[in-house]
């Protein structure tokens, strides 16, 4: 009976040796070059299958093979951000900077963190910190990369994100005319208005205005917000509201 457990035993003991000198050969087999998994990563990517392309480029970008590293950091972000994984991306296209500050496609990483910051970018009645954001990255991509072709649409990202600053404070201005507390609001209106924008925002700023110093009997000041409201505004009903009240 002993003998038979030990040879038992041993069966099954050379029995793993071979499942594990298999394991080994067939892994040996399929251990593939770094240019062949990029390849792949690069299949994936260009099928849109951006995971899987991701989980590859993930790998190579902690080998110390500077040229494939470099450039599966790259690809990895730009996975990342065409999953809307923008925070992910941002920090990929980051480490890409960081790691490969003179490499050609560097203003390509520079232009997407700019990018990601507008996508992070909150509606305007939430906190605009990652608009601020925003706006500096895509300042900084100007400055560094002037000539460069994306410069109109780095400009227009910027125009965008000033806008949801504006519309910050027009809503600021508008909370706190709904809570009553109108020196508050007027400061908001006022700022909105001083930037000399026709726009509906303006329009609606100048109305608010021209009500709230009303309401606070600055009648010179109120009479001038409506003035500035029709001759900017003819015809507008914000200006027709107040009409009556201005004759």
């Amino acid at each position: 009976g002993q003998s038979n457990k030990g040879s038992c035993m041993r069966r099954y003991f050379y029995i793993l040796l071979a499942l594990v000198a298999l394991g080994a050969c067939s892994s040996n087999k399929t251990e593939l070059s770094t240019e062949a998994r990029l390849q792949q990563a690069d299949q994936y990517y260009a099928n849109g299958k951006y995971a899987k392309a991701a989980v590859i480029y993930d790998d190579i970008s902690f080998e110390r093979k500077s040229a494939a590293t470099a450039y599966a950091t790259l690809r990895l972000a730009d996975s990342y951000f065409a999953m809307n994984k923008f925070i992910d991306a941002r920090l990929k296209y980051q480490q890409f900077i960081d790691g490969f500050p003179d490499h050609t496609n560097v203003s390509d990483a520079y232009y997407r963190v700019a990018v990601c910051f507008f996508e992070e970018s909150l509606k305007p009645a939430y906190d605009q910190d990652k608009t601020l954001s925003a706006i500096d990255a895509f300042r900084n991509f100007i400055e560094r990369f002037p000539s460069d072709s994306r410069f109109q649409s780095a400009l227009e990202f910027i125009r965008r994100s000033q806008y949801k600053l504006i519309e910050k404070k027009y809503q600021n201005g508008y909370i706190y005319y709904k809570m009553k507390d109108y020196s508050a609001a007027l400061m908001y209106f006022d700022e909105v208005v001083a930037l000399g924008n026709t726009d509906s925002l303006d329009r609606r700023s100048l109305y608010y205005s021209a009500l709230l110093h009303l309401h606070q009997e600055n009648m010179d000041a109120a009479r001038a917000s409506y003035e500035k409201l029709v001759s900017k505004y003819p015809g507008s009903k914000e200006a027709g509201k107040l009409e009556r009240k201005f004759k």
